[in-house]
């Protein structure tokens, strides 16, 4: 794969990825969707569904990583670094431009959220939030759910035919939903440092009415936490498998 075919790839996909992620959480907590209230169980399946078509989008022109954890451990796996940087930097275009699409899409919606005294400030659509505020514990969340997704991952590619028949991406989508159920409830699952940053950075660009802040004292978190927990999957894989 070119590095120009892993560019293109990588925002195509991560930001299919963020279009998909960041909808399903305007549409449950936008005022005047027809989705508002439906709840966690739509928004863990609305983020499972977006790395399924952002996956199958970008596999032939990338592999479809969508994810700097990701990226990280297989680089660990395999000892290759020199696509890296690319694969990064295409993520995190990908994840500000589908944060400007989701934008666009709720524009509406955005401005009427803006009205109601009552409405919930905006920046849980585009980034993670902690449910406690807790920087270590916090920390420690964001690593182990992040080995959870890239460990099973790296081993999705040991079993004969999952990659060829592209299976390995519909199983990564449930994968991504049962830790969205299982270990979403304390951060929000980042699990992906562009889907957190990229976004956080389009919230605090965009102009969207009454958007609160962006909370900057904690974006460090849902970078260094994935990023630690995808390297930490690949020493992992290959030192049992």
């Amino acid at each position: 794969m070119s590095n120009g075919d892993i560019f293109l790839g990588e925002i195509i996909g991560t930001a299919i990825l963020i279009l998909f992620g960041a909808g399903v959480v305007a549409a449950v907590v936008l005022n005047y969707s027809k989705a508002k209230d439906a709840g966690w169980v739509v928004i863990a399946f609305g983020w499972g569904f977006g790395v399924m078509a952002g996956a199958y989008t970008a596999a032939p022109l990338s592999g479809g990583h969508l994810n700097p954890a990701v990226t990280i451990g297989i680089a660990i796996d395999t000892g290759d670094w020199d696509k890296v940087p690319v694969y990064i930097a295409g993520q995190m275009l990908g994840a500000f431009l589908g944060a400007v699409l989701c934008w666009l899409v709720y524009f509406a919606q955005f401005q009427a959220n803006a009205e109601d005294e009552m409405a919930q400030p905006t920046l849980g659509i585009f980034s993670t939030t902690p449910a406690i505020r807790h920087p270590v514990a916090n920390l420690i969340t964001e690593i182990i759910a992040t080995v959870a997704l890239v460990l099973p991952i790296l081993a999705f590619g040991l079993t004969k035919g999952l990659g060829e028949s592209g299976t390995a991406i519909l199983i990564v989508t449930f994968l991504v939903v049962g830790i969205g159920m299982s270990l979403g409830g304390p951060t929000g699952y980042a699990i992906n440092p562009a889907r957190d940053l990229g976004p956080r950075i389009a919230h605090a660009l965009l102009p969207i009415p009454n958007k609160g802040t962006s909370d900057w004292s904690y974006a460090w978190i849902p970078v260094v936490g994935p990023l630690i927990g995808g390297a930490l999957a690949g020493i992992i894989f290959n030192a049992a498998f």
